[in-house]
């Protein structure tokens, strides 16, 4: 117990302290010598009112008197440094990465990815752009919410339908974001979207959610639980929709039972972009600003994103309905976070500042990127070993909405690269000239006809110069005098989120209005195909022919112009873009219909087909004003591989030759007729900027693949249940009862593997850890990696558990004939189930646990036999 009289001499010395550190220019806070603690007090308690509220934006300002700077908290890192103005390295996307089930991948690309984004915030540094969001340090990711439901667009984001493995990879990839230093953080990581969420899309801001205590903790929190109480995450984001009528980022259950008493979280929560607004305006839980922002932070929201909502919080603390004290708390919290990421140190004091702009897309980094591409790819089929193809076919046609699309490659919330390589520019690169590689589009993702696109630069002149006239204004209205004026040859633009248009103007929140001349050279007609996301509208000679103003992203429309020979026609085209991704393009041609028996027949004498089809970020992501059969809203209303892809790929067959799909997703995708009748289908997901090298490499036998599911491939739309039944019941390979096209896990491989049996004692005590071995064995003739897969299956019908768990995973490479052991220790909470209430409780009685390349009831062939064994585990 300290005496009054040291008390007193304490304070006095603190005291003299402090007054010395202001006479000098110097605050507390600001001496690296005393703890976080010490100066995050001495900083929030030298801030007014005003001053604390403004800290509570995501867009939070400077303050000049202290020598605070200004900062964004809005950053993007899913699968490597998104939309920023710098060239970053992309990655595969994350339904992506989940399929390596690797975790020591994941480790490395978010390492490697804190890296390139300490680069760009020292960037930031230098040119006093620390106010720009995509700039900073604190990235809103991983998205561990559970891909319950393949409709669900933003699935693509996430690590899969099983909390385990969600769990392991979430884990792996804070640990690599945010660092090893005990005092510094790398960056700061962030758990998205808390808590049960994932669609629909078009509901996410009114939909009220309810689960059983069971359901929410077997399937929706445990990678919650793990990232914050295992892998000390430092942020969080609370979800749009509400949970049990209260809105997540104001749930007595979630935000203040679960969360900051069970489980003790003491990071920041930032409410996801808008869901504030959500309260009065949507929810209608709250009347107002106001009363909505006093109650977000009360249940521990401390950032609103995306708005001034909690600008009104100012006028809630005066009108009595929180306290300031209770302010205090979460911009405490806020700098805390700003502290341990080193932004109030000397460089010299934080490592992970001194981070050189090298790093930037280095030669490691794009490597594993690759390295992560190759992993994740999943052989579906390969009958008759159609696959590898030889490097010495003299022709091979590459065809299909996928064969050169840069978008689905990306992914979404995705960077940047230099340099990115297409499936059809991978082929090219892998055979070089020895192969004629013929390419033909062919289709749309869901339709037949094509505008065959015709080169009319020539025909397009403005003020005596080829092109458009290009005028880009530094609003969304075209107001004002524009921001730069230029000629350009022609209107095909696309930007990242957060890359430059012109000086001074990002891709975001601008317009541009393109005009020019066109005269035509002969009489007929001619179409024009517009493109934009968000808004536009085309005028041919001062009348308005299309317009879609209000946003519509990645639409597009036609307009057909009769035209006469000599004619000129002056065309404007204006466009403006909000958020996200920003793109317009003119193009012109005419209609034509493929006659896949006409194609077929022109390509006789081919050796091989590849068609690479599937979905895209186009069709399925974000709140998407997306309309095309199968899709709405960013969400799919079919899981079936659209229909014209099936019929031209029937048409192919027809020919004789091999035919190979290459699949691009970022969910699952029913292909019944493709799964009995194409040879080798290669599931390719959305593989960042090496994608086509991968794929490549996988066609023509340079790696061997041995990726897995990290979702079930349901057979039909038939095997779901409504959208909006966030009940477990017959979903994901833990519940569902019927037989999946393909299942959770599977995965084929160009060799074979063999496990010797299971190591295991056959009875076990309650509360003790259990080692568990087994020896695995390449059997087959090439080089290869095998996923080795631990599954628990329950006994007792007595009590409600899923049908098979998922306990453990390693990926390995065996050259033939190698063989290796590996071992699983299984934890008493890996041998526990969740009860009614909610709860933990370890089996007991007798228990199933299997080991092998698969599920241990995979109906599809597998390259590896399984081995299991029952054990008693005992009182």
């Amino acid at each position: 117990m300290r005496s009054p009289k040291f008390k007193y001499l304490l304070l006095l010395f603190i005291s003299s302290y402090c007054f010395a550190q202001e006479k000098s220019g110097k605050f507390l806070f600001q001496d690296p010598n005393l703890t976080f603690e010490e100066r995050v007090d001495d900083l929030v308690g030298r801030l007014t009112l005003e001053e604390k509220v403004s800290q509570m934006l995501n867009s939070s300002p400077a303050i000049p008197r202290l020598g605070i700077i200004a900062y964004d908290w809005w950053n993007e890192t899913l699968h490597g440094v998104a939309r920023t103005p710098f060239k970053t390295t992309v990655y595969p996307q994350a339904i992506a990465m989940a399929a390596t089930f690797d975790k020591n991948s994941l480790f490395k690309m978010a390492d490697y990815s804190a890296l390139e984004g300490r680069a760009i915030y020292n960037k930031a540094l230098e040119s006093n752009r620390t106010n720009e969001r995509y700039l900073g340090l604190t990235y809103w990711t991983p998205n561990i919410n559970i891909f319950r439901d393949p409709r669900w667009g933003r699935g693509q984001e996430t690590y899969g339908e099983d909390p385990y493995l969600t769990s392991i990879l979430g884990d792996s990839f804070v640990k690599g974001l945010q660092g090893d230093d005990p005092k510094y953080l790398k960056a700061a990581a962030c758990a998205k979207h808390y808590a049960v969420h994932s669609g629909p899309e078009s509901l996410r801001h009114t939909f009220d959610v309810d689960v059983t205590p069971y359901e929410l903790w077997d399937t929706y929190l445990p990678a919650f639980q793990k990232l914050i109480t295992g892998s000390k995450v430092a942020g969080v984001m609370c979800a749009y929709n509400a949970f049990r009528t209260q809105p997540c980022c104001a749930s007595d259950i979630l935000m203040t039972d679960i969360l900051r008493n069970k489980w003790k979280f003491d990071g920041y929560v930032t409410s996801d972009c808008w869901a504030i607004d959500d309260f009065f305006k949507n929810h209608k839980t709250h009347p107002d600003a106001e009363s909505a922002s006093a109650d977000a932070v009360f249940h521990g929201t401390d950032i609103d994103c995306g708005t001034d909502a909690y600008k009104a919080l100012v006028q809630a603390v005066k009108n009595g309905k929180i306290s300031e004290k209770q302010i205090d708390i979460s911009v405490k919290r806020l700098f805390m976070i700003r502290f341990r990421l080193g932004m109030f140190d000397p460089v010299a004091m934080v490592k992970y500042a001194q981070t050189p702009a090298s790093v930037l897309e280095s030669p490691e980094h794009s490597q594993h990127a690759l390295k992560m591409a190759r992993q994740s790819m999943v052989l579906l089929r390969n009958e008759k070993n159609v696959l590898p193809l030889s490097k010495k076919l003299k022709k091979i046609v590459v065809l299909g909405p996928n064969a050169d699309n840069a978008i689905s490659i990306l992914g979404n919330y995705n960077g940047t690269p230099s340099k990115l390589t297409t499936v059809l520019n991978g082929i090219k690169e892998k055979l070089g000239s020895s192969t004629e590689v013929v390419y033909e589009q062919a289709i749309n993702f869901t339709n037949d006809t094509l505008l065959v696109y015709q080169d009319l630069k020539n025909q397009y002149h403005y003020e005596g110069k080829a092109g458009f006239k290009a005028e880009y204004f530094d609003n969304v209205d075209l107001s004002g005098n524009p921001a730069e004026i230029r000629i350009e040859p022609e209107i095909n633009n696309f930007w990242q989120e957060g890359e430059v248009v012109v000086k001074n103007i990002k891709a975001n929140h601008f317009s541009a209005r393109y005009t020019t001349n066109f005269t035509a050279d002969k009489d007929g007609s001619i179409t024009f195909e517009l493109s934009a996301d968000d808004g536009y509208r085309f005028l041919i000679d001062g009348k308005e022919v299309v317009n879609a103003w209000k946003k519509n992203r990645w639409g597009e429309k036609t307009f057909q112009l009769t035209t006469k020979k000599n004619t000129v026609y002056k065309l404007v085209l204006e466009y403006w873009q909000g958020e996200g991704k920003a793109n317009v393009a003119l193009r012109t041609g005419n209609f034509v219909k493929t006659d896949f028996a006409k194609l077929t027949d022109r390509h006789k004498d081919a050796d091989a087909f590849i068609f690479v089809g599937g979905i895209s970020p186009q069709l399925e992501g974000e709140e998407m004003p997306v309309n095309f059969p199968g899709f709405a809203g960013g969400d799919r209303t079919s899981i079936l591989l659209p229909e014209v892809q099936t019929r031209l790929m029937k048409a192919l067959k027809t020919s004789g030759k091999p035919v190979v799909f290459v699949m691009m997703t970022g969910s699952a995708i029913a292909i019944p007729w493709e799964a009995e009748n194409i040879p080798a289908v290669l599931n390719a997901w959305y593989g960042g900027q090496a994608a086509g090298t991968a794929v490549a490499d996988i066609l023509f036998g340079d790696y061997n693949p041995a990726g897995r599911l990290p979702v079930t491939f349901y057979k039909d739309d038939s095997d779901l249940p409504a959208f909006v039944d966030y009940s477990m019941d017959n979903k994901t390979y833990r519940y569902f009862k019927g037989t999946p096209l393909y299942g959770f896990g599977y995965g084929l491989s160009y060799t074979s593997f063999k496990y010797d049996p299971l190591t295991i004692p056959s009875k076990i005590k309650k509360n003790e850890t259990v080692p568990l071995s087994v020896k695995i064995t390449n059997t087959g003739k090439m080089e290869g990696e095998e996923v080795a897969q631990l599954y628990i299956i329950n006994q007792n019908a007595n009590i409600k558990t899923p049908l098979k768990s998922l306990k453990g995973f390693e990926r390995l490479n065996l050259k033939p004939g190698e063989s290796k052991t590996i071992t699983f220790t299984l934890s008493p909470e890996d041998l526990s189930y969740v009860t009614a209430e909610g709860n933990l409780q370890q089996y007991e009685g007798k228990v199933k646990l299997a080991v092998g390349g698969a599920q241990p009831d995979e109906k599809n062939q597998i390259k590896s036999n399984i081995v299991s064994q029952i054990i008693q585990i005992e009182k």
